[in-house]
């Protein structure tokens, strides 16, 4: 089997994971996105592997061994991600990314630079612990 078969499929699910990182706006389908595309580096890993293991007898498979590790951290990091979606849509309700964006507070919002005019300290403070309540 040739080399230019799994790289060009290799390259294909690269740039479909890339197209939806860049196009999604659901956080769950960007995680999976991002899944397509260290399993594209896990297929270029094995391919090269076995093409270069043709060359020399006697090889130590370093990359199968690479593409066991970049699985392995994959999903802890899926893992992770998705704790995070879920908490994130818990106290959001969605999980748009682009409504996720403004996570700062305004300054009218008691945010760093302190409450809007003509409200207190302490009304704002009242008003942030009603709507967290």
């Amino acid at each position: 089997m040739h080399l230019a078969y799994p790289a060009v499929l290799s390259a294909l699910l690269f740039c479909t994971g890339l197209y939806g990182v860049l196009a999604r706006r659901n956080a769950i389908l960007v995680l999976m996105s991002v899944e397509l595309m260290l399993n594209a580096v896990n297929l270029n890993l094995v391919a090269f592997d076995v093409w270069l293991s043709k060359a020399a007898r006697d090889t130590l498979h370093s990359g199968q061994a690479l593409t066991l590790f970049t699985i392995a951290i994959a999903a802890a990091e899926i893992g992770i991600g998705l704790a995070i979606v879920l908490a994130v849509y818990r106290n959001r309700g969605t999980s748009d990314i682009d409504k996720l964006r403004d996570t700062a507070e305004s300054p009218d919002d008691g945010g760093p630079d302190g409450p809007a005019p003509g409200i207190t300290a302490g009304a704002a403070a009242d008003e942030k612990a009603e709507a967290t309540a």
